[in-house]
């Protein structure tokens, strides 16, 4: 009789997952509440463990350190609500740590048979905690530059889409009957590199959107003005507008990036539409290209909404948060691809021996 799922060791990296996603969507908020500075100094705040700063207890602070004095200036103050989320923010990989450490002890007292690729995934992924961490402090020291937070959203993506691989990697030890393990030889030789472009090319996608949302405090949000047509599907009235300025080259590198990825999942979808017929145990490959397609497409709605329902100076909080995690939902379902390549390539090794 198979264990139950709560006791498999499998549910641990699981729980890590949904743990990692409620991170990120943390992280978004702090992003589109502008939030990121909201505690000058790391690992404290505001020289303190709290998150309750007066804006008297903030301006003591600035004036007893001039040097932490942030982009927007000595005289902004932030509202303990965007301290919170910041401070909350932290909190949160600090809890992480305790699983993601168990997680390492449990893989090594399991080795014999989860196996060694199971437990350098978990150091991986332990390896991978300290340096989003590190990330992070670099984001608060550079005050939120647009790099740092492009390279911040990468790491937690990647974080992420290891913590899936060491679920998959799990289930398959403890006997999950996929069917995509026993796929034809030269089904992967075909279209495995194929699917690591696919996963990689959304990848850069999100770093494109971080950098938009990043720069200069987000203005580059508001480059192609606003409302419908103008902003989107236009950029200021023009489908090819001038590249007078940095912000709206920014928007229009994001904007041909999403579509130069959408070119390719859909190409990339037909064909294997066409052939998966040929190839037993193919479908879950296609229906995971299907289902990026799928998400590329919502999230393109929702990046238009986006702008479309912005006001001059103001955009709404709701969807940018609903667009960072659409975009973080599309990486996490191309990455599967290229894990259920490997993982079939592991089962057939195994088989063998």
């Amino acid at each position: 009789m198979e264990e139950a799922w709560w006791r498999r060791p499998s549910t641990l990296p699981l729980f890590i997952l949904l743990f990692a996603i409620l991170i990120i969507s943390f992280g978004g908020a702090i992003r589109i509440h502008d939030a990121g500075e909201s505690c000058p100094d790391w690992p404290k705040c505001f020289g303190t463990y709290g998150f309750d700063i007066s804006e008297a207890e903030q301006t003591a602070y600035w004036e007893e350190n001039p040097d932490e004095i942030d982009s927007r200036g000595a005289d902004h103050r932030y509202t303990v609500f965007e301290i919170f989320l910041e401070w909350f923010h932290r909190a949160l990989v600090g809890v992480i740590a305790l699983p993601v450490l168990l997680n390492v002890a449990v893989a090594k007292r399991k080795i014999d048979f989860y196996g060694k690729q199971n437990f350098y995934s978990a150091i991986f992924i332990a390896v991978l905690l300290v340096i989003q961490a590190i990330a992070g402090a670099v984001t608060v020291f550079y005050d939120n530059a647009d790099w740092s937070v492009a390279l911040h959203l990468s790491l937690a993506s990647i974080f992420t889409a290891s913590i899936l691989w060491q679920y998959k990697l799990t289930r398959v030890k403890e006997g999950a009957q996929w069917r995509f393990l026993k796929v034809a030889p030269e089904f992967k030789r075909l279209y495995r590199k194929k699917f690591d472009l696919v996963a990689i090319s959304v990848l850069v996608l999100l770093v494109l959107g971080a950098w938009v949302s990043s720069t200069a405090g987000g203005q580059y949000n508001q480059s192609c003005s606003v409302g419908f047509p103008d902003a989107w599907p236009q950029c200021n009235g023009q489908f090819f507008p001038t590249l007078d300025n940095s912000g709206i080259l920014v928007q229009m590198i994001h904007r041909l990036g999403a579509l130069l990825v959408g070119l390719v999942l859909i190409l990339s979808l037909l064909r294997l539409n066409d052939e998966k017929v040929n190839y037993e145990n193919s479908q879950p490959f296609y229906n995971a290209l299907l289902l990026t397609t799928i998400l590329w497409f919502a999230n393109l709605l929702i990046g238009a909404a986006y702008l479309v329902q912005a006001k001059v100076g103001e955009f709404p909080e709701w969807i940018s948060l609903l667009h960072l995690l659409g975009g973080v939902s599309t990486f996490i379902v191309a990455a599967s691809g290229p894990m259920m390549f490997r993982l079939s390539t592991n089962n057939v090794e195994d088989s063998e021996e």
